[in-house]
C-alpha cells in the first residue's frame, strides 16, 4: 500500500514537472491566432489619432472642438490687475496685491531686467545697451526721460508683455514668453527703483509708486 502511494506520488510530480516544462517552452512562441481575453473590457475599441478624421460626427472631424466659453486649468485671467496691468481699461498705478515690495522682489527684477531688458536699454537705463554699439537701427528708449518716468507701473507692465509697435515695425519685442507673470512685476519694480535713483519720489508723476 504504501509502495503504492509513492509511486501515485511520484506519477503526480513527474506530470507537473512535464506540465511545468511544457508551459515554458511556450514562451516566446508565435501565433498567427489572436491572444485569449478572459476579460477584454474595451482593450480592442477604435481610436483617433490627433488630426483625424470621422466618419462618426457630422463634422467629419475627429478632433472635437472645445466648448465655448472653456478655459484651461491655470488660464483663467480673472484678475486683470494682476495679470493685465489694468482695471477696467486704465493702467493701474499699483502693484497687485499679490505682488509685495520686498529686496527679494528687486532683486528678483534686477536679474531678469539684467538678462532680457539690458542689452538695449543697458544697465543704467539709460537707453545705451551693448546692441546699439553694433547697430544704428536700434534705438531703446531712455527709460529716465520725461515720458518713461510718468508711465505708471501697468504701462510699463504691458510694455513687457506685449511690446510695442512703431507703425508697422517692431520698436520692442514681448518678452510674454520670456518673464512670468511675478517676473514681469518684479522688472516693473525694478525699473521705478532704477528711475529713483536718478530723480527723487518728487520728480515722478504724483500718484506713480
Amino acid at each position: 500500500m504504501m509502495r503504492l502511494r509513492l509511486n501515485w506520488i511520484a506519477f503526480v510530480v513527474l506530470v507537473g514537472s512535464v506540465t511545468c516544462l511544457g508551459l515554458t517552452g511556450c514562451r516566446g512562441s508565435v501565433s498567427s491566432r489572436p491572444p485569449i481575453h478572459l476579460n477584454p473590457n474595451m482593450d480592442n475599441q477604435a481610436y483617433l489619432q490627433p488630426q483625424e478624421p470621422s466618419s462618426f460626427f457630422r463634422d467629419k472631424r475627429g478632433m472635437r472642438p472645445l466648448v465655448k466659453g472653456t478655459v484651461a486649468r491655470g488660464f483663467l485671467r480673472a484678475d486683470e490687475h494682476f495679470y493685465a496691468g489694468k482695471v477696467k481699461g486704465k493702467y493701474v498705478k499699483t502693484l497687485p496685491k499679490q505682488i509685495k515690495l520686498t529686496k527679494a522682489l528687486l532683486a528678483r527684477g534686477q536679474e531678469r531686467y539684467n538678462i532680457y531688458c539690458a542689452p538695449c536699454h543697458g544697465f543704467q537705463g539709460d537707453g545705451k545697451g551693448v546692441v546699439t554699439y553694433y547697430s544704428r537701427a536700434i534705438n531703446p528708449a531712455n527709460l529716465h526721460d520725461d515720458l518713461r518716468r510718468s508711465h505708471p507701473p501697468g504701462k510699463i507692465y504691458d510694455l513687457i508683455a506685449n511690446g510695442k509697435m512703431s507703425g508697422k515695425q517692431i520698436a520692442m519685442p514681448s518678452y510674454r514668453s520670456q518673464l512670468s507673470v511675478k517676473d514681469r512685476w518684479a522688472v516693473v519694480a525694478y525699473v521705478r527703483a532704477l528711475q529713483l535713483t536718478r530723480y527723487p519720489v518728487a520728480a515722478l508723476k504724483k500718484g506713480q509708486k
